[in-house]
């Protein structure tokens, strides 16, 4: 493909004099990718000339954005320790989960599916966000590349819905097994699990897919800071300086699809729960029914409230400080995957014995390692 070099000019004030900036046009896509400058006044002089100059056909994609969300915090260094042990425990609690569930054939089950489920993507979300993170502060590097900056989006989305659609699918268990006991066997099978949590999955990629692919039809001539803790769809489409009507339309829907959606299937399930429950004419039957839903709510309510406030407030209303929603917005995305595990996952008893069993059998495994190493180094003394 045949590329046009353009070379702009460069203003006589500029710090670097003899700064030069290149763009280089593909004819056939009309796009535009600008090279990284290296001074203020050369990026705005450039980002002048290009929205003076370019016409609405063109398409301009900068080089990558500057995570701007952390730097006006006080006592930052603080809550940066504090992600970083959030994000330990995410991996040690859920990948005891994903373990003891693998080696467990007898956990090979609809539900402990569907907990397994939770528990990888709680992982994979809290990894797309915190490491790149602690690195900015750490390093002090906060520009991501613009192509790595939408991988960064696609996942964050599309395990952020999967997050959304695994406490649905944990819901639909509870209501199985609750509101249809007789027929559970033969409703809620391994097979016909993995096909919803089959679809979940297809239903994420495809979405998140579509509503990120069309971020690349923006020109970002104006600001490229995105403030932020992440290169988050909103903040980022919104520094476009051509019509992002298409995005702003695929953000509503992609609320609706991550949130509204499962959330409604969800309190649909504990309605019909709970006129199930009320039907039984046992006391303790109606309490150890409700006792089963108790961590599951716990999750929901974690999850689901902070979201849907802070996306309605902030999103549609814009009624909220953007330094009290990207920190809210951090917190209310990394707590879940570290809690999830603790509160739901290892509090379930057949997870519960085979997690303290291993447990146990590591630690008697390292204190015979321990004797026999002082045992031999006796021997090699005497």
């Amino acid at each position: 493909m045949r590329k046009v070099y353009l070379p702009l000019p460069t203003r006589q004030t500029c710090c670097h004099p003899h700064a030069a900036f290149v763009s280089s046009i593909k004819q056939s896509g009309r796009r535009v990718f600008m090279q990284r400058l290296s001074c203020k006044c050369c990026k705005s002089s450039t980002m002048s000339f290009l929205r003076t100059v370019l016409n609405n056909s063109v398409i301009i994609h900068p080089p990558g954005f500057y995570i701007i969300g952390f730097q006006t915090f006080p006592y930052i260094s603080v809550y940066f320790i504090f992600l970083a042990f959030v994000y330990v425990v995410t991996l040690l609690f859920n990948s005891l989960v994903i373990y003891v569930i693998a080696f467990n054939h007898c956990l090979h089950t609809p539900k402990f599916l569907a907990v397994v489920n939770l528990s990888v993507i709680d992982v994979i979300l809290n990894t797309c966000t915190i490491p790149s993170m602690i690195k900015i502060f750490l390093v002090k590097d906060n520009f991501i590349p613009f192509n790595l900056c939408l991988l960064q989006m696609f996942v964050y989305y599309t395990f952020g819905t999967l997050e959304s659609y695994a406490l649905a699918v944990l819901a639909y268990d509870r209501l199985i097994a609750i509101c249809f006991p007789l027929r559970q066997n033969s409703i809620n099978t391994v097979r016909s699990m993995c096909c919803i949590v089959g679809l979940t999955w297809s239903f994420a990629l495809g979405v998140t897919a579509f509503t990120t692919g069309i971020m690349t039809q923006l020109s970002f001539c104006n600001s490229v800071r995105v403030f932020s803790y992440f290169c988050d769809y909103a903040p980022v489409f919104r520094l476009a300086c051509n019509d992002y009507t298409m995005q702003w339309f695929a953000a509503s829907f992609l609320t609706v699809l991550l949130l509204v959606g499962p959330f409604t299937f969800i309190l649909l399930s504990y309605v019909s729960i709970l006129v199930t429950v009320f039907r039984m004419k046992s006391l303790d039957s109606r309490v150890k029914a409700l006792a089963t839903c108790v961590e599951h709510l716990i999750l929901v309510a974690v999850f689901y409230i902070p979201l849907i406030t802070i996306f309605t407030i902030g999103f549609y209303l814009r009624a909220i400080n953007p330094d009290q929603r990207v920190l809210s917005l951090s917190l209310a995305s990394c707590i879940p995957p570290c809690i999830n595990p603790i509160v739901y996952s290892l509090k379930t008893k057949e997870i519960k014995i085979r997690a303290v069993a291993l447990v146990r059998k590591i630690k008697i495994g390292t204190q015979q390692t321990h004797q026999h190493e002082n045992y031999t180094f006796n021997i090699n003394k005497t």
